[in-house]
């Protein structure tokens, strides 16, 4: 299905706007200049035992010029969508850059980057949910919660939709034009049960997706299968026994092995965090500079990849917010960490030649940094089946789904929780267990790794919500995953460790 850039942006003074602040930057000798037309869509909608709790729907549209002057950093934006404000912030860029200067260290050497002419970039959806009538958007998640609230040992549902649609055009001095779009959808339902004075929960699995409103009525996920089955699951759940701690071999479902990428590699492999750029907000990294082909991060069967083009990917674009045509690349290759994510800025700090396309900026008011590609465990190619994986421990669980977690300021030592736990016997699940939670150094949890599943296991999860900076930005980024086996990993109970 051909999907086009919407028209409404297109009508916008793009090109106009982009002469105007390009020009003025090279007329006060800017180095380098680029310029950015933000527009952002974001709507909710949640619904509470079937009825309507909010929805919103906010648009921001906004640009942005960022110059290099003198080898130091400028920055401007503004809401104005005339020549005369473009032109203006590209004096204001150049006069926080020529403010700046005393503070800088060496100079700015951006990594080069050819020019790529005037492209244009969609992402893979069928329907862009906006497209789609709130009504018709209320009924739908309307019929889930019905289903669920019917079901027996169901009391209360929330069910909720997000939705975003992001357009950007970006120009810069050396020629690269880049107009794009991009479709996500984040859906989610969670049932709950009150009975005997014991509460428990339950939320669906489908992780948030790059893709449009088709993902709700069976395009990429089976809501329909998922929802059927979770009333089933939850009141196993409720009467579950507590976990005993100890050590147990685990199955690690892609719907939970996701966010514990995301936290121990997607973050620790950030080249900023590694320099210690990040370090007065969120933390940096153990996987320092110095350990670039050398640190053990886990074992053979642990290859990992960042990749701002996998389809559906909530990271995935055609080109960054630097010009840089986006790529798949190594992070991790049997168990050693080879690579980095970086932009244009710090790519020479590690011996690059390019930049691998991991600049963003959540709008057009904010400077672009560093952040998160799609990183992704990579499944083995004739790997086993996740039946073949359980089949494989006789004492260990079975999780599934994500839900608290903490890890400390290195991205070293952590521990995570889930959705839903199973427990293995003998190879094979032996009913729900509860108050799980993993804990494990970074190194040693993926030196645990013995395998991983085969391609039919891998699933794309993800989130909307990563945070970063200062001041604060969201991007959103999606983590694959195929089903893994980790021996020997530490399990505590929750509720004895003072969780819930």
């Amino acid at each position: 299905m051909a999907r086009e850039i919407d028209p409404s942006f297109l009508a916008l003074p793009l090109r106009a706007l982009a002469d105007a602040a390009l020009e003025r930057a090279r007329s006060l000798g800017a180095h380098h200049a680029d310029f950015r037309l933000e527009r952002v869509r974001l709507g909710r909608l949640r619904l509470r035992d079937g009825r309507l709790d909010s929805s919103s729907d906010d648009e921001v549209t906004g640009l942005a010029v960022r110059v290099v002057h003198d080898g130091t950093w400028g920055f401007a934006s503004g809401a104005a969508l005339t020549t005369d404000a473009a032109a203006a912030l590209a004096e204001r860029a150049v006069a926080t850059a020529r403010t700046s200067r005393a503070l800088r260290g060496d100079p700015v050497e951006p990594a080069p980057e050819p020019a790529h002419g005037d492209v244009t970039w969609v992402s893979a959806y069928e329907v862009n949910p906006f497209d789609v009538p709130e009504g018709e958007r209320f009924a739908r998640l309307a019929e889930l919660s019905g289903r669920a609230l019917a079901a027996d040992g169901v009391d209360h549902v929330d069910a909720s939709v997000v939705q975003a649609v992001e357009h950007k055009f970006y120009a810069d001095t050396a020629g690269t034009v880049t107009t794009q779009q991009r479709v996500r959808i984040a859906p989610q339902l969670t049932a709950f049960t009150v009975a005997a004075g014991s509460f428990a929960s339950m939320r669906t699995l489908a992780p948030a997706a790059g893709r449009g409103w088709e993902y709700l009525t069976g395009t990429g996920w089976d809501f329909d299968a998922e929802i059927a089955a979770l009333p089933g699951l939850l009141r196993e759940h409720a009467r579950a026994p507590s976990v005993e701690p100890g050590a147990y071999d685990l199955v690690i479902a892609p719907s939970n092995l996701w966010l514990t990428i995301h936290e121990s590699i997607g973050h620790a492999t950030e080249l900023d965090r590694a320099l210690g750029y990040e370090a007065a907000f969120a933390g940096t990294s153990f996987a320092t500079p110095d350990g670039l082909g050398t640190l053990r991060y886990g074992s053979a069967a642990m290859n990992v990849t960042g990749d701002r083009t996998a389809e559906h990917g909530l990271s995935t674009i055609g080109y960054d917010d630097e010009g840089v045509a986006t790529r798949r690349f190594d992070l991790v290759r049997a168990g050693v960490l080879v690579g980095y994510q970086v932009n244009r800025q710090l790519a020479r700090s590690v011996g690059f030649e390019r930049s691998n396309g991991c600049a963003f900026a959540d709008t057009a008011g904010r400077v672009p940094l560093q952040r998160m590609a799609n990183v992704s465990l990579s499944p083995a190619p004739d790997g086993p089946s996740t039946e073949e994986l359980i089949a494989g421990v006789d004492r260990g669980i079975y999780i599934e789904g994500d839900r608290s977690w903490s890890i400390d300021m290195q991205r070293y030592n952590f521990q995570f929780t889930g959705q839903r736990f199973h427990r293995i016997e003998h190879g094979r699940l032996a009913g729900q267990v509860r108050d799980v939670a993993y804990q494990s150094r970074t190194t040693d949890f993926w030196g645990a790794l013995e395998a991983a599943g085969g391609p039919e296991t891998y699933v794309l999860g993800g989130t909307f919500g990563c945070g970063k900076g200062q001041p604060g930005q969201l991007a959103a980024v999606s983590h694959g995953a195929p089903a893994a086996v980790f021996r020997g990993v530490n399990v505590l109970n929750t509720r004895n460790e003072g969780g819930r």
